[in-house]
């Protein structure tokens, strides 16, 4: 469907709006030991702002998603911005309320579903051609907003305040939310294919379940791994989440389709979703640490928020040229390949920082490594996915993949926080020792060797010769992806191909 509005002008508007969400979404990982130190709180539960984000964005973009599959996607888009608006001015007003924070993060985490919206938004308010080029950008504005981000809420953080970045957040996202309401017309999008009920029980189990697993994870050193609280809190996730299970197993409608998870393939490449959140996530959220770590430990490199923050653009740019190269791999060897050699090369940049982990360089290298890997692995799992599955459920098998890769980055970056906890020496208040980044290291680096290991057996060797990125939608489909490698997810609904 087209629309009377200015087909520029509404490019723009939805470019600002991914923009601004992906750089929101890095005022957590390069931030965490400045927060540690400003709030006085152990690096431990510093490492909330990051995971509280991740947590809440896996439950928001499919809850949204569905609140927006229709006439409601222009105004669920303009809710969501600004609800990360309030998240970022209640994150900036926290002062040295930890809890308040932490809240303004989660809040900031609804956040995750704005891409998603803006792509469903292109597709339907401008014709085909345009969207396709506004998609194009649309997925790159992920990675590229991630990449801006990291060094400009550095600079923001080192001249000013941390605060101060939460304070761009919030004017930022507020201008967007009002281009959008300036610009994409009222009543243009169309009418959603089918009335669909809304899983509440299905959010509020999952949400549930998530946020206490990941609490008796991240808790456990701490409260002791024994302890009531931990044991409680485990038994309780697990009793949420196969209710959960059983809940979405028995509707109609659920939030996530779990029945997709019958076929092979798809099975393949959802557990490989889920280690690989898991694992690179406990890379990628450790890097920054390190680099800021004094160097008075005699391991740590005492870098800037500047300087860390650009060691993570190559994490972003190389995200940008991961999809071309997962195509060219898969035209030449099937989709079966490149998954789990996307996840061997994740797996080289966890053994390689576990081996060294002295210099800046070392680090940079590093980062440039895990965007090729986690990009080419992202881009492989929409590709499997699609050749597995009906058309008209390539959406929700689709969304099922991006939620249980959120999910795993969730758990990573709370494992990643529990390990170095173990290794840290006079109390939560210190600083870890270097064995500690080691040994999270090659954790990382285990989880995305078993990911590799599990893709090539669970993903059916007929599959091998199956080359579906030649479909210019599933082409699209793995730039999209490979570009969530470093920021939000982009799953924009159902993909109904001819």
């Amino acid at each position: 469907m087209t629309s009377s509005a200015d087909p520029r002008l509404v490019r723009l508007s939805l470019i600002a709006a991914a923009l601004v969400v992906s750089v929101v979404s890095t005022l957590g990982a390069s931030l965490i030991p400045t927060i540690a130190s400003d709030q006085h709180v152990s690096l431990g539960n510093a490492q909330w702002v990051l995971t509280v984000t991740l947590l809440v964005g896996a439950i928001a973009t499919p809850v949204l998603g569905r609140i927006g599959d229709g006439p409601a996607r222009r105004t669920t888009l303009v809710a969501t911005l600004l609800v990360v608006c309030a998240g970022s001015l209640v994150a900036a007003l926290s002062g040295g309320r930890f809890w308040q924070l932490l809240l303004g993060r989660g809040l900031q985490g609804v956040g995750y579903a704005t891409v998603p919206l803006t792509i469903a938004i292109a597709r339907e308010v401008l014709d085909a051609a345009t969207a396709r080029k506004a998609i194009a950008v649309l997925s790159v504005t992920v990675a590229v907003g991630a990449g801006l981000g990291y060094p400009v809420t550095g600079v923001i953080a080192q001249q000013l305040d941390f605060h101060d970045a939460y304070a761009m957040a919030t004017v930022l996202s507020a201008l967007a939310a009002v281009a959008i309401l300036s610009v994409i017309p009222r009543g243009e999008v169309v009418a959603p294919r089918e009335r669909r009920r809304f899983d509440v029980a299905g959010a509020l189990l999952l949400g549930g379940g998530l946020a206490l697993a990941l609490l008796a994870v991240s808790q456990g050193e701490e409260w002791g791994w024994a302890s009531a609280r931990v044991v409680g809190a485990a038994v309780a996730a697990v009793v949420l989440l196969l209710a959960w299970a059983r809940v979405e197993l028995g509707t109609a409608d659920p939030l996530v389709d779990l029945r997709l998870m019958a076929a092979r393939t798809v099975m393949g490449a959802n557990a490989a979703g889920l280690l690989m959140g898991f694992g690179m996530y406990m890379i990628m959220s450790l890097m920054s640490r390190l680099a800021q770590t004094p160097k008075v430990t005699g391991y740590g490199l005492g870098a800037s928020l500047v300087s860390t923050g650009l060691l993570l653009v190559p994490l972003s740019l190389a995200s940008l040229v991961s999809a071309p190269i997962a195509r060219a791999v898969g035209a030449r060897f099937g989709m079966r390949v490149v998954l789990p050699l996307g996840a061997l090369v994740v797996t080289g940049t966890g053994v390689l920082l576990a081996l060294a982990h002295g210099s800046m360089v070392d680090l940079a290298v590093a980062s440039a490594l895990a965007g090729v890997g986690i990009g080419s692995s992202f881009a492989a799992m929409p590709a499997l996915i699609v050749a597995a599955v009906p058309p008209e459920r390539t959406g929700s098998a689709t969304s099922l993949n991006q939620v249980l890769r959120t999910v795993g980055g969730a758990v990573g970056s709370a494992a990643s926080a529990a390990i170095l906890t173990a290794h840290t020496v006079g109390g939560s208040s210190g600083l870890p020792s270097e064995s500690g980044y080691t040994v999270a290291f090659a954790v990382g680096a285990a989880l995305c060797a078993v990911t590799a290991v599990v893709a090539w057996l669970l993903v059916p060797s007929a599959r091998a010769g199956v080359v579906v990125a030649d479909d210019p939608e599933v082409e699209l489909l793995m730039v999209e992806e490979a570009a969530s490698a470093v920021g939000p997810s982009v799953f924009d609904g159902e993909r109904v191909r001819a």
